[in-house]
């Protein structure tokens, strides 16, 4: 369907069009190339190839970027897609940390914060990412009207009824309908919103631990638990988006009929293995120091026994996640994301003993490699994609 005032595929204006679009994409694929390579890798004519760079040049789509040889000595230009045609802006809202990066079209960071989740409301939290998009705005020299999409990953599944997400326990009120309405409103429009496990896997399928996997999951543990899945590439999130929610499976739990039959808000996996179950399970064992997971690990590393056999437990428990998944979806790789990857040397051992004492279905399970990068990479990720084909629609509309 074309938009409203578009060039109809098939005439003249509607093939010019499609032609400045494939010479861009090349571009954007290949990086910098003469007009004879574009004619040569697109198969359109050089005339036409002539008239589409000229069009993306004067949109501020594509620019000249030096010279080469063709090898007579003569010199041809060559062509580039610009990347400051346009910026995206990705948010990564967890419970302890905000993370706001900025990139331009060509996937460089022009401007990056980090800062505390200190906001104990939904409200506040909203104003708190505002203030820190809006700085991270302004650092990179830019305003709000450079940025063409905005990606924020939160935990939860984002309702697009009630607006809002569901099933985000750790963020106090970020279930309350609208709430994507005042996120849109401070950080400006053309917002996507995507569960923040999701986009670990975007991050780790394009640039880390997971290039090159057709089906995989990514099992993120810090504050909550959560995971995204990917199959030939795309992300899979079920029939109501709440895909990857393990913290929701049965663990360790057996219900009397007496009991109540309401679920928790946070499940009984999430419990069982999220970071601070680690702290509960050193001090049951008599670790009456540890203050944080990270902590336990440390004295892990040092030798400590109580934190070792902590560590141990929560291998078991994590095992178990993986047994879990893939009797499922059969993943060939699983990836081992959030906080508690940065204890894979310590868990990635225990984890393939125990996973081997439990199931056949034993797929290979590494550390992923981008850290507390991973969501906002998966943002900026899916933020270009998005942009590439506006920036494209507003700039030849308007040229």
């Amino acid at each position: 369907m074309t938009g409203v005032g578009a060039p109809a595929v098939g005439t003249p204006a509607g093939m010019r069009k499609i032609n400045q679009r494939a010479v861009l994409d090349l571009l954007r694929r290949s990086g910098p190339a003469t007009r004879p390579q574009v004619a040569k890798d697109t198969g359109l004519s050089k005339p036409t190839v002539s008239q589409a760079l000229l069009a993306l040049e004067a949109a501020g789509l594509a620019r000249p970027t030096g010279q080469t040889s063709t090898g007579t000595g003569r010199s041809a230009v060559l062509y580039e897609a610009d990347p400051t045609a346009g910026y995206v802006l990705g948010v990564d809202i967890g419970r302890e940390h905000i993370r706001v990066a900025v990139s331009d079209l060509g996937r460089v960071l022009v401007a990056r914060r980090d800062e505390r989740n200190t906001a104990r409301s939904g409200a506040a939290l909203v104003t708190a990412v505002g203030k820190i998009a809006a700085g991270a705005v302004a650092e990179a020299g830019l305003t709000a009207a450079d940025i063409v999409v905005r990606v924020v990953g939160s935990p939860g599944v984002a309702d697009p009824e009630k607006r809002c997400f569901r099933h985000a326990p750790n963020l106090p009120g970020w279930g309350r309908a609208g709430l994507i309405d005042d996120l849109e409103a401070v950080l400006g429009p053309d917002l996507m919103v995507e569960n923040d496990a999701n986009l670990t896997a975007v991050g780790e399928w394009e640039s880390g631990a997971a290039r090159g996997a057709s089906v995989f999951g990514c099992i993120t543990i810090g504050t909550g638990v959560g995971m995204g899945m990917m199959v030939d590439g795309r992300v899979f999130r079920g029939a109501t988006g709440a895909a990857g929610e393990i913290g929701y499976l049965p663990y360790g739990r057996t219900r009397a009929a007496e009991e109540p039959t309401t679920p928790p808000a946070r499940g009984h996996l999430e419990e069982a293995t999220a970071a601070q179950s680690v702290v509960r399970g050193a001090r049951e064992l008599g670790l009456g120091t540890a203050k944080s997971a990270r902590e336990v690990f440390r004295l892990a590393r040092e030798g400590d026994e109580l934190a070792r056999r902590a560590v141990e437990t929560e291998a078991d428990r994590l095992a178990y996640t993986v047994a879990s998944v893939a009797a499922v979806i059969d993943p060939e790789l699983i990836v081992l994301g959030g906080g508690m990857g940065t204890a894979a040397d310590l868990l990635l051992e225990p984890i393939d003993r125990a996973l081997r004492a439990f199931t056949p279905l034993v797929p290979k399970v590494v550390q992923g490699e981008l850290g507390e990068d991973a969501v906002l990479t998966g943002a900026i990720s899916v933020g270009l994609r998005a942009a590439e084909g506006l920036v494209f629609d507003r700039r030849v509309g308007a040229a």
